[in-house]
């Protein structure tokens, strides 16, 4: 207690100083603890891109091929599904809704997708949130269209603007649809997932822009306009993908059976869960490096506050030597230094929990809102105090070679004056 009472006291005598070794260790918790949150929240979020969903249908190839396409709308399908075999999967018993899903047009960069008014309804993420509209509203006409969050705000969209369809991939697309010309119907909020990054129109309207189209290319002196197709059997002949929902999950692998050995065609259904799962630890690397970095920040700060309490050894050794004078053994002294680094450690650590929290709850809604990562508040758990934990005890092991040095320093020495 003695030692604790000289370190309280030898602090405050150079707060300006301890102050300073104290924000920058409390800044390098809040950077090592905050980095654990964003990846928590990150992994969550990647992990509720889509839930809800119990299967997901598509042409016979890898799970995170079929994942990255049908719900990341990353790549392109082998083949499409027949909607013969749509159909028969969609009046399975165990399906109780089944959202069909059209990838391959574009427009200005963003990936156009061709389904239902069953998506507006069925599709979840994080924890089972329905997509809301910020405007509008689903697919009234047949050439209506609806934006995600980014699509509308890259672009400066409004509702009633007209938009104009691309066949194929890239910036500028292969060709333009523009003899059939979509108007934005509705926009939806932001969801921190690829539907932010989507130009949704309803199955149909792929059909309508594509009936006078052959291996990607208008058929030449065929035409029909946007009233014509109006008047025309659109029943699509194929889907790239489908989302199911089954009655019960307990359901889920005698479907996914059903579909892999579908003896029509060559086709795949795959779990969501276990895909991204698949796909985080593909790419999970990130979190790696984002870790190794915050710990070298740490210890950046407690090296530094180490090299602090070096540096003013010189300048303490007569308070030393005095201390060395009234009875104060070498341990003493040992102890004195080794506990000014723990309480600097310590009070930079509950700092930067000070700090983390304030800033979570200041930036978190802005952060939910313009990137869609949401970020929990909930009081450390096991693994954040262990990291705590380890700080402090850090900052113990800092401290040992400037207190092994004022340990060695002798009474005549922190007496002599020199010249």
């Amino acid at each position: 207690m003695i030692v604790l009472r000289l370190a309280l006291a030898s602090l405050a005598n150079r707060r300006v100083t301890a102050l300073l070794t104290v924000l920058a260790i409390a800044v390098s918790v809040a950077l090592l603890l905050g980095v654990e949150k964003v990846r928590q929240g990150a992994r969550a979020s990647f992990a509720d891109t889509i839930s809800g969903t119990d299967l997901i249908v598509g042409a016979r190839s890898g799970d995170v091929q079929l994942l990255l396409y049908a719900v990341f709308r990353i790549g392109n399908a082998t083949a499409n599904v027949t909607w013969k075999s749509y159909e028969e999967i969609a009046a399975r018993p165990e399906v109780a809704w089944i959202v069909p899903l059209s990838l391959g047009d574009s427009h200005r960069g963003f990936r156009v997708l061709g389904t239902t008014d069953g998506y507006f309804e069925h599709y979840r993420y994080r924890h089972g949130q329905a997509l809301a509209f910020a405007q509008g509203r689903p697919f009234a006409d047949l050439f209506d269209a609806v934006l995600g969050a980014d699509v509308a705000s890259a672009l400066g969209y409004r509702l009633g603007d007209p938009i104009v369809v691309a066949h194929g991939l890239g910036s500028a697309g292969l060709a333009q649809h523009d003899d059939k010309p979509f108007r934005v119907a509705g926009i939806l909020a932001k969801t921190g997932t690829p539907v932010d990054r989507t130009v949704h129109v309803s199955l149909e309207a792929i059909e309508a822009i594509h009936v006078d189209w052959r291996t990607g290319a208008r058929v030449p002196g065929v035409g029909a306009s946007a009233e014509e197709v109006r008047r025309m059997d659109l029943t699509p002949r194929a889907v790239t993908s489908a989302l199911v929902g089954l009655r019960s999950r307990l359901a889920a692998f005698k479907l996914q059976r059903f579909v892999n050995e579908y003896p029509g065609e060559a086709l795949s259904a795959i779990l969501p869960g276990a895909a991204l799962q698949e796909l985080w630890d593909l790419v999970g690397v990130a979190e790696t490096a984002l870790g190794a970095v915050s710990v070298m920040v740490v210890a950046t700060a407690l090296l530094g506050m180490a090299t602090t309490i070096l540096a003013t050894l010189n300048e303490r050794r007569r308070e030393m030597a005095i201390l060395r004078a009234v009875g104060a053994r070498p341990t003493h002294v040992l102890g004195l230094l080794v506990a000014e680094a723990g309480l600097l450690a310590l009070a930079g650590a509950a700092l930067g929990v000070v700090l983390l929290y304030a800033a979570l709850a200041a930036l978190r809604p802005v952060i939910d809102a313009r990137f869609g990562l949401y970020l929990a508040i909930d009081p450390p758990g096991a693994d954040e105090l262990a990291r705590l934990a380890a700080v402090v005890a850090a900052g113990l092991l800092a401290g040992i070679m400037p207190a092994w040095r004022a340990y060695r320093l002798s009474l005549a020495d922190g007496m002599t004056v020199r010249t």
